[in-house]
């Protein structure tokens, strides 16, 4: 079930794809929530420079998306993980070519042609 904050509006999928990872932290976060859930304060601290008002943010509107899933604990002190849900991990897959790119052609990894 796609969910789109702009519906009708895309020209093409990687237009709407763009509006669900846009933003400087949103791909990191993903990155980040590859491998295990992770609390807020995780991911702030692996994502250094980031806000808590933009990280929570940014986690809202990827949960709006089904990208992220949050799960609270019913427990004193509270506890909040967030996860990649099935989508979430999709997309981190659609990314890694991505990323790959980048690391051969921005960062050096091969020289570029």
């Amino acid at each position: 079930m796609p969910v789109g904050r702009r519906p009708g509006a895309y020209v093409c999928g990687i237009d709407a794809a763009m509006d669900v990872i846009g933003g400087k932290w949103k791909g990191l976060v993903l990155w980040a929530l590859r491998e295990r859930p992770h609390r807020f304060g995780e991911l702030r601290r692996s994502l250094p420079g980031v806000t808590e008002k933009v990280l929570a943010a940014q986690l809202r509107e990827l949960e709006a998306d089904g990208i992220v899933h949050r799960e609270e604990y019913e427990e004193v002190p509270p506890r909040v993980e967030y996860s990649l849900t099935h989508r979430g991990a999709l997309l981190n897959e659609a990314l890694a070519p991505l990323g790959a790119w980048g690391r051969e052609h921005v960062l050096g990894g091969e020289s570029a042609h």
